[in-house]
């Protein structure tokens, strides 16, 4: 009987290391495979290679038809002014072609002309800088040329010698003036 007793204890771990291999051997049949997930890792991210390089695709022509419209801005830009000031040129020109003119009919069209003009500068937002005596000396809009004695307090504007322009908010050209000298 003590026989029989052993026999059994001897062969109860062969039977549990039969057990644990037929459980090893029967879980991945239970959950996914490798390979599967492996194929569906692979699905996914082919698909988010597909996604990137579209988007990819996408910000590049975003960004050549960024360069085409600011190339085409600069190309066109002063286009409305061109346009506002052929009618200016088309007066000029109609004015030498006028074979007896007068001193009246020269003041008139060259007067018709500068309103032309000006409304040309207006459209186009072409502003004059014209500072009158007395106002004080702007740097950013005044170009003192000469500083003479004055009644006048110092650094301000005596006499305008040309007058300026700026396109919207930004100088083309400053008025040219003289400014009264400190006492």
């Amino acid at each position: 009987m003590q026989d029989q007793e052993n026999q059994e204890v001897s062969n109860q771990p062969e039977a549990a290391d039969a057990a644990a291999a037929a459980a090893a051997q029967a879980a991945p049949a239970n959950e996914p495979g490798l390979e599967e997930q492996l194929s569906a890792t692979e699905a996914k991210l082919a698909e988010m290679h597909d996604a990137f390089m579209r988007a990819k695709a996408e910000a590049d022509n975003i960004r050549r038809r960024a360069q085409e419209d600011v190339s085409k801005a600069h190309k066109f830009a002063i286009e409305s002014f061109a346009e506002a000031m052929v009618p200016v040129r088309d007066s000029l020109e109609m004015a030498l072609k006028v074979e007896a003119p007068t001193v009246e009919s020269i003041k008139e069209g060259v007067e018709m002309t500068l309103k032309q003009l000006t409304a040309a500068f207006e459209k186009n937002r072409l502003v004059e800088v014209m500072p009158q005596p007395g106002d004080k000396l702007d740097p950013n809009k005044h170009q003192a040329v000469a500083v003479v004695p004055s009644d006048q307090e110092a650094n301000t504007v005596v006499a305008v010698l040309q007058k300026g322009y700026m396109i919207a908010d930004r100088l083309l050209r400053p008025a040219i003036v003289t400014a009264a000298a400190p006492k």
